[in-house]
């Protein structure tokens, strides 16, 4: 891998504007045909990033976490999101974000992260790879405390360039028992909105939804691995590493069965034994 240039941002972007980016860059003549093929070498940096200690008890709620000056595992991924963001509504990531759909998340997290710690994030995109239906490509989001990694999140999206016929005609699994039940209300996409800053519109609008193929909106794939985290929150050690594959998505409302496995493992199935959600904690 070629050295990446370093870009130091003096603030964490907005963003609400980073969206309006990638909405215009999807209209034509506006910047949508301007993709290269390989990802930037570059990485984007922030300093200094303090915990809004008012959010974090509003991302609690939503998500299920004891109110505590303890983060969640997934709430750093929502501190430097925008900076994610910032990387891939450059003009030159290759996969346009209205085409990306999360498939995939892995966060470790080194020691336990409090609202005392400032954070420096530090995001970059690595292994672009064929896929089946398209592309997928990794977006990395590292946070640091005076110069340690304390947390690193790996998202993996999915860029949509084409289908195949027929798909998975296999006999499904069947679904786990189930460890508790949960209804997810409508409220909880526009919630979850408000406290993680992403306010993509197939998760807060019927209407938004049903312009990206959907026939109600969905919740967030971040929301229901963190509601997870909240089941598992008493049987989580002070360092672990939890990945996640983002199934089908969760719409809402709908009720959802939780399963908690052997050996770390825990599951998400709709009413039918369909898979939202497949997770691991090691």
């Amino acid at each position: 891998m070629g050295t990446r240039s370093r870009v130091e941002l003096p603030r964490m972007p907005a963003a609400g504007a980073l969206h309006r980016r990638a909405l215009l860059g999807a209209l034509p003549g506006l910047g949508g045909g301007r993709r290269g093929p390989d990802l930037p070498a570059v990485e984007v940096t922030v300093g200094g990033v303090t915990v809004d200690r008012a959010q974090l008890a509003d991302y609690d709620r939503v998500c299920g976490f004891r109110l505590s000056d303890r983060l969640p595992a997934t709430f750093p991924h929502v501190m430097g999101f925008p900076l994610a963001l910032r990387l891939m509504t450059a003009a030159d990531f290759p996969i346009p974000l209205l085409g990306l759909v999360h498939v995939g998340n892995r966060i470790t997290t080194h020691r336990p992260v409090t609202a005392d710690d400032t954070l420096d994030f530090t995001a970059y995109a690595e292994n672009l790879r064929p896929h089946d239906r398209g592309r997928q490509v990794d977006v990395v989001l590292v946070g640091s405390v005076d110069g340690e990694e304390v947390w690193r999140g790996v998202s993996t999206y999915l860029g949509r360039e084409r289908r195949t016929g027929g798909g998975d005609r296999g006999v499904r699994p069947a679904a786990p028992p189930a460890t508790a039940r949960w209804r997810v209300e409508p409220s909880v996409g526009t919630a979850y909105a408000r406290v993680s800053g992403d306010h993509n519109p197939i998760h807060t609008s019927r209407v938004g939804a049903r312009l990206f193929g959907f026939r109600r909106p969905i919740a967030h794939g971040m929301w229901s691995k963190a509601r997870c985290l909240a089941a598992l929150e008493a049987r989580l050690p002070d360092a672990y590493t939890v990945e996640v594959a983002f199934k089908l998505p969760v719409p809402l409302p709908s009720t959802v069965s939780f399963a908690l496995l052997p050996d770390g493992g825990f599951a998400v199935h709709d009413s039918r034994g369909r898979p939202h959600l497949a997770g691991l904690v090691r």
